[in-house]
């Protein structure tokens, strides 16, 4: 009578586990669902920004154009100078930028009325475009960055 009692016993806690399996799983899931329509809100967000912003001088394909302004597809100071890009999308940049072993001397113009939020989803499609895999650009680490580099 033990054997079957612990038996059905042993059968009940699988399945116990196996639910809590499922659960968890389902908690996961449900998370990552939620991260990820973040991120699509942010990039697409940063799409339109990108677009009505920075595309007129860095081509809606971000090859820049020519000597003038330069690229940020297959840019080595993108990848390089992730913080200093949050700051130049707000604030500007005047002087010579070199880039992919160019020499760029117009001045960039920032859009201090971007809010926080706006950087970081323009920062989160540019560093999800043209084969960068950044993932999202939370607002509260473009707030920290720009605090820093506040003019």
């Amino acid at each position: 009578m033990s054997r079957v009692r612990s038996k059905k016993l042993g059968v009940r806690s699988k399945r116990l586990v196996v639910s809590m399996q499922l659960i968890i799983c389902s908690i996961i899931m449900s998370s990552c669902a939620i991260k990820d329509t973040k991120f699509q809100q942010y990039y697409i967000q940063g799409e339109q920004l990108y677009i009505k912003n920075c595309s007129n001088c860095h081509q809606k394909n971000g090859n820049g154009l020519g000597l003038v302004y330069p690229p940020l597809d297959k840019s080595d100071y993108l990848d390089k100078n992730f913080e200093d890009v949050l700051c130049l999308t707000k604030y500007g940049k005047k002087g010579e930028l070199l880039v992919n072993g160019e020499i760029f001397n117009k001045a960039m113009p920032g859009i201090p009325a971007l809010t926080d939020l706006e950087v970081a989803e323009i920062a989160t499609y540019i560093y999800n475009t043209w084969d960068r895999q950044h993932g999202i650009v939370e607002v509260t680490e473009a707030s920290k960055i720009l605090k820093q580099c506040a003019q």
